[in-house]
């Protein structure tokens, strides 16, 4: 079960996961102010300085409330911090949640980062958590994205056809894909692994 009082540390050798905090406005406006389209298919925006004080601000109330768990992330190899993701919908009763808010500056994509981030958070889902299903979703639009979760072994769901207010105010189709604990120990968790590695 997840203590969402606990500041949980998830790290390897290439990044470091550590839990959101008010003073690490610091440490992200910089991405809000230069890479402003990070957001662009993110419900939440935080693609201005006031914003990404709101996105910070809230993604902490979640985790008060027991909704959510967000991390912010550092890029060891580049020693430097390179954005956010977090659990979320955390159903404990039903031993399930989702993956995502997740965003990483331009300099940071493609570097396999996120191949590392989901692994750790995967295994402490899967393993520590003792999770059965993580589920993750997308704007369906959203390719890049996506393509990046089929990567790391997320099986495609469905879509949610028309499910929720994009911040511009039109209708957004949701793709949902998930990870289920016996794929995870039989083969997600090896080819994930193997992935890193060749990335390194």
């Amino acid at each position: 079960m997840i203590d969402f009082q606990k500041e949980y540390i998830l790290e390897n050798n290439a990044v470091r996961l550590t839990p959101l905090k008010i003073e690490d406005y610091e440490k992200l406006v910089d991405f809000a102010i230069n890479e402003p389209d990070l957001w662009t298919y993110s419900l939440i925006q935080a693609n201005s300085p006031d914003k990404m004080k709101v996105y910070i601000e809230k993604a902490i109330e979640s985790r008060k409330n027991s909704n959510s768990y967000p991390f912010l992330v550092f890029d060891k190899r580049k020693n430097q911090y390179a954005g956010s993701t977090r659990f979320y919908d955390v159903q404990i009763e039903n031993a399930t949640l989702q993956l995502g808010f997740t965003w990483y500056g331009k300099d940071f994509q493609g570097t396999g980062i996120n191949k590392n981030c989901k692994y750790l958070l995967l295994e402490f889902a899967f393993e520590v958590l003792k999770m059965e299903r993580v589920e993750f979703r997308a704007d369906n639009e959203n390719t890049r994205s996506i393509n990046a979760m089929k990567s790391i072994g997320c099986i495609v769901e469905g879509v949610l056809r028309s499910n929720t207010y994009k911040p511009n105010g039109k209708r957004r189709d949701s793709i949902v894909l998930s990870i289920l604990s016996d794929e995870w120990h039989k083969t997600v968790k090896q080819t994930l692994k193997e992935k890193i590695s060749n990335k390194q």
